[in-house]
C-alpha cells in the first residue's frame, strides 16, 4: 500500500458527511433452545429466550459509517406501518438522523425474522414487498435527497441497492447528475435489477456473482484476464471511474483507469459473511471521499470486510481494531 499516515486518515473520517440512499430493513432475531419436536408437525420447537431488532440493509451501511466516526445521513423509504415506526425508533436508539426517511402509505417495511435454536438458524421469515416505488413516490424521494444535498455539506453519496424497490433508474440518473454538478463522489453497492442503470458514478462495487449476473457472462473466478475483460465491458456500459470487485476468499480487485490492483484476502477464522459487503462499501467510500489512491481504498476495505466476517451476525466494523490491524499490516 502507498505510504499513508493511517492515524491521520482515520481522524479525518470524523469530519465527513455521508449520504446513504437505498433499501432499508429490520433484521429481527429470536434466540432459544431446542429440546423437542412439535407433536403437531415434524418440526423443532424453539423455546425463545431472547429477541432483538436491528437496523439492516442500507441502514447497516449507515451504522458502519457511524462506527468509523463519520456523520451518516440515511435517505430511504419505509412503510407507514408498525415496522416502519419500529425502524424510525431504531434510528433514534442508534443516534442516527431521521430527516431523510420517507414514510409511504400502504407500503410494507421490510422485516427479516430469523429463528435461531441452539445457535443454529432454523428458519427465516421475510415480510416485505419488492414492488418498485411509483413515479409520484420517486419524485418525493428525489426531493428528500435534493433537500439533504442542499442543506448539508455532503462528502460522498452511497447507493445501497437490495432490489426492494426503493431505487429506480429515474432516481439514479437525477441524483448522479446532482452529485456530479456539485463535485460529490458517488459509490454503488448494486443488485441485479438496476445493475446497468448506475451510469457516470465514481466507484462501482459488485461482488463477483453480481458482476457475472449483471453482464450475463460466465468465467472462472481465478481467470484474471477474463475478470479484466468483464470489468472493461462493465465500464463501457456505465462510464464509471473506478471498479472494485469483491472476490470472497480471493480478496478484492480494483481498477482505476490504467491502474489495477489485486489484493489477496487475509487469513481469518470466518464465522459469518453477513454484512461484509456493507462494511466494504462504507470504508471504500470514506477513503474515496478523502481522495485516497485506489490501492489504499482496496487494501483498507478488504481488511475491514474480513474483520466483520469473524463476528456472528450482521455487525459494524470496529474503528480502533481496523486502525490497529492496518498499522500492523502496512508498517
Amino acid at each position: 500500500m502507498e505510504k499513508v499516515n493511517l492515524t491521520n486518515l482515520f481522524n479525518q473520517f470524523n469530519d465527513l458527511n455521508v449520504l446513504i440512499i437505498g433499501d432499508v430493513m429490520i433484521d429481527a432475531y429470536y434466540w432459544g433452545k431446542v429440546d423437542r419436536i412439535s407433536p403437531e408437525a415434524p418440526v423443532p420447537i424453539v423455546a425463545v429466550e431472547k429477541s432483538e431488532k436491528r437496523l439492516g440493509g442500507a441502514a447497516n451501511v449507515a451504522l458502519n459509517i457511524q462506527a468509523m466516526g463519520a456523520n451518516a445521513i440515511l435517505c430511504a423509504p419505509v412503510g407507514d406501518d408498525k415496522s416502519g415506526e419500529d425502524f424510525i425508533q431504531l434510528l433514534n436508539d442508534n443516534e442516527l438522523p431521521t430527516e431523510g426517511i420517507l414514510q409511504i402509505e400502504d407500503r410494507i417495511t421490510t422485516e427479516k425474522t430469523r429463528i435461531i435454536g441452539n445457535n443454529f438458524q432454523m428458519l427465516r421469515v421475510d415480510n416485505e414487498t419488492t414492488e418498485v416505488i411509483n413515479e409520484h413516490q420517486t419524485h418525493q424521494f428525489i426531493g428528500k435527497v435534493e433537500s439533504l444535498i442542499n442543506s448539508h455539506k455532503i462528502d460522498v453519496i452511497i447507493f445501497e441497492d437490495y432490489d426492494k424497490g426503493a431505487i429506480t433508474a429515474n432516481l439514479i440518473g437525477r441524483v448522479v447528475e446532482m452529485a456530479n454538478q456539485k463535485g460529490i463522489p458517488t459509490t454503488v453497492d448494486p443488485k441485479k435489477r438496476n445493475f446497468t442503470s448506475f451510469k457516470n458514478v465514481t466507484l462501482f462495487k459488485p461482488n463477483l456473482k453480481e458482476l457475472k449476473e449483471g453482464l450475463k457472462i460466465e468465467f472462472d473466478k481465478k481467470n484474471k484476464v477474463a475478470l479484466e475483460n468483464a470489468i472493461d465491458q462493465l465500464e463501457s456500459i456505465l462510464n464509471n471511474k473506478q471498479t472494485l470487485i469483491t472476490l470472497s476468499e480471493l480478496g478484492v480487485y480494483i481498477k482505476n483507469g490504467s491502474e489495477k490492483h489485486h489484493i489477496a484476502a487475509h487469513h481469518r477464522s470466518i464465522t459469518d459473511v453477513s454484512g461484509a459487503g456493507d462494511t466494504v462499501i462504507s470504508v471504500a467510500s470514506l477513503c474515496l471521499a478523502l481522495g485516497m489512491p485506489s490501492s489504499v481504498i482496496a487494501e483498507l476495505s478488504n481488511l475491514a470486510g474480513g474483520l466483520v466476517c469473524e463476528k456472528v451476525g450482521v455487525v459494524s466494523i470496529q474503528k480502533d481494531q481496523l486502525l490497529k490491524e492496518a498499522i500492523e499490516l502496512f508498517k
